[in-house]
C-alpha cells in the first residue's frame, strides 16, 4: 500500500501555479461577463418590447433548467458546426458567464422591481427620461441591495470554473490532471488543488465583504 507523498507536487509547484492564474483570469473574465450581462437581461424581461423580453426569458429559462457542462459543450464543439469556432478560453469565458447571468438578472430583476416608485418619480420630476432613470437611480439600488446574493453567485462561478477543464482550458483542475498523468499520484494533487481553491475562495470572499461593506456605507 503506498503512503502519501507532498513532497511529489513540488516539481510541478510552476504548473500549479500557473492553472491558479488561468482560473483567475477565467472566473474575472467571467464574473464581469454575468454581472454586465445580467443586468441587460433584467432590464430586458422588466422593459422590452415582448419581441427582445420574450426571447431574453426563453434564454434564461433554458440556460437555468441545463447544466452548465452542457452548456460549455455546446458552444465549445456544437457551434463549430455553424461556422462559429470559438477558442477554448473564449468558450469557457461565454459559457460561464451566460450561465451566471442568468441567476444575476433573476436577482436583479427582484431588486430593481422593489426599489422605490418614489425614487423614479423624483427623477423624472427632474428631467431624466426613462432609461437615464434605470441607469442613474434604479440600476444602481438595485445592484447594491442585492449585493451579497450576486456576491454568492460569484462564489459560485469560482468553484464551477473547474468544469471548463473538460474543454482543455489549463486552469488549476486541468493542471492537476496533468501531474497525475505522469506521476500517477491523484490523491497528492487533489488535495493541493482543493486547497489552492480554498485560498482563492478566501480571497474572493474577503474581496466580497470589503465590497458589501462599502455598499453598506453609502446607503
Amino acid at each position: 500500500m503506498q503512503g502519501l507523498d507532498f513532497s511529489t507536487v513540488l516539481p510541478y509547484t510552476d504548473l500549479l501555479l500557473k492553472g491558479v492564474w488561468w482560473t483567475v483570469v477565467l472566473t474575472t473574465s467571467s464574473a464581469v461577463l454575468s454581472f454586465f450581462a445580467g443586468i441587460l437581461f433584467a432590464i430586458a424581461v422588466l422593459y422590452a418590447p415582448a419581441v427582445v423580453a420574450y426571447p431574453v426569458r426563453l434564454f434564461m429559462w433554458l440556460f437555468m433548467g441545463t447544466p452548465l457542462l452542457l452548456q460549455l459543450f455546446l458552444i465549445y464543439f456544437g457551434l463549430v458546426q455553424i461556422g462559429l469556432d470559438i477558442p477554448a478560453l473564449g468558450a469557457g469565458i461565454l459559457g460561464l458567464g451566460l450561465h451566471f447571468a442568468v441567476y444575476n438578472a433573476d436577482v436583479l430583476r427582484a431588486g430593481i422591481v422593489a426599489v422605490d416608485p418614489g425614487q423614479s418619480e423624483g427623477a423624472r420630476s427632474i428631467g431624466f427620461g426613462r432609461w437615464q432613470t434605470l441607469r442613474y437611480v434604479v440600476v444602481p439600488q438595485a445592484v447594491r441591495n442585492t449585493a451579497p446574493p450576486i456576491g454568492s453567485n460569484m462564489i459560485a462561478l469560482l468553484k464551477e470554473s473547474s468544469l471548463v477543464s473538460v474543454i482543455g482550458i489549463a486552469e488549476l483542475v486541468h493542471a492537476a490532471q496533468l501531474a497525475i498523468s505522469e506521476t500517477f499520484r491523484p490523491f497528492e494533487f487533489y488535495i493541493t488543488a482543493a486547497a489552492l481553491y480554498y485560498l482563492l475562495n478566501l480571497v474572493l470572499e474577503e474581496g466580497l465583504r470589503r465590497i458589501e461593506k462599502k455598499v453598506e456605507v453609502s446607503r
